[in-house]
């Protein structure tokens, strides 16, 4: 990474631009999930800025969720463990608030080229080569959210059902571990609807019974998306928490 003069900045404050920097090393695979990142007092001599300047770019970081602070070791960059993503990126818990790790079922796989759909919801171009994963989530034995996935085949290649299937942990785990894809934020959008009679068989709903629909895209470094999905989720015993607070405190 190059050093920062303030004559070559933006209008964007020195440690916004020290903070893309470093997103943009990251991007570029300089420190790998799990790693530790240099010492603020080497990257300050490395910018050739303040230390000051180089904190606050990490508290950005750190509260994006892109790097994790642990006390008398460092600053890591966020891998995507089970707890991760059951705080960060998954928020269907009881109606009494429980939260559980959901048990997830394969249910189908196929390519193909990207349709209408995919360009209205998600502003993907129509026709590109994806990916598309059905993936039924458990809780406490019980189908509650069905997961439409797609992914554009170019971040991901040779991906295959196998890889799916016999991936240890997370579905972000795997984008990260194989493909060096690191999501590090969700945008989601959420309604209620009468879900397709398909979906209602396999979540186990009965007939006219109403649950919610999401559509979420991930995105990597520098707000890249990788993923979009469809959801629908069973609300009979469950419901979606964002408790935006807690998250980002954690």
């Amino acid at each position: 990474m190059n050093s920062v003069h303030p004559d070559n900045l933006t209008a964007n404050p020195l440690y916004r631009e020290v903070q893309w920097r470093i997103t943009r090393a990251l991007a570029a695979g300089e420190w790998k999930p799990g790693e530790a990142i240099p010492s603020e007092s080497r990257l300050a001599a490395q910018f050739k800025v303040s230390i000051g300047t180089i904190r606050r770019a990490i508290d950005e970081l750190v509260a994006g969720r892109i790097l994790v602070r642990q006390q008398g070791r460092g600053t890591f960059v966020a891998t995507h463990t089970e707890d991760r993503t059951l705080f960060y990126f998954f928020h269907v818990v009881g109606k009494d608030g429980s939260r559980e790790f959901p048990e997830s079922e394969m249910l189908g796989f196929r390519k193909e080229r990207s349709d209408e759909a995919d360009e209205r919801d998600f502003g993907l171009a129509r026709g590109t080569r994806v990916a598309r994963l059905r993936n039924l989530l458990k809780l406490g034995g019980q189908p509650v959210v069905l997961d439409d996935i797609t992914v554009p085949v170019e971040e991901f290649p040779k991906l295959d059902e196998a890889t799916f299937r016999k991936r240890e942990g997370t579905i972000y785990g795997l984008y990260q571990a194989r493909y060096g894809v690191n999501v590090v934020r969700i945008s989601e959008r959420l309604s209620a609807a009468q879900p397709p009679a398909e979906v209602a068989g396999i979540l186990g709903m009965h007939p006219n019974q109403p649950a919610l629909q999401m559509r979420r895209i991930a995105y990597s470094y520098n707000d890249s998306p990788v993923e979009y999905r469809r959801s629908w989720i069973n609300t009979a015993e469950h419901e979606y928490l964002s408790d935006l607070w807690k998250t980002a405190a954690r």
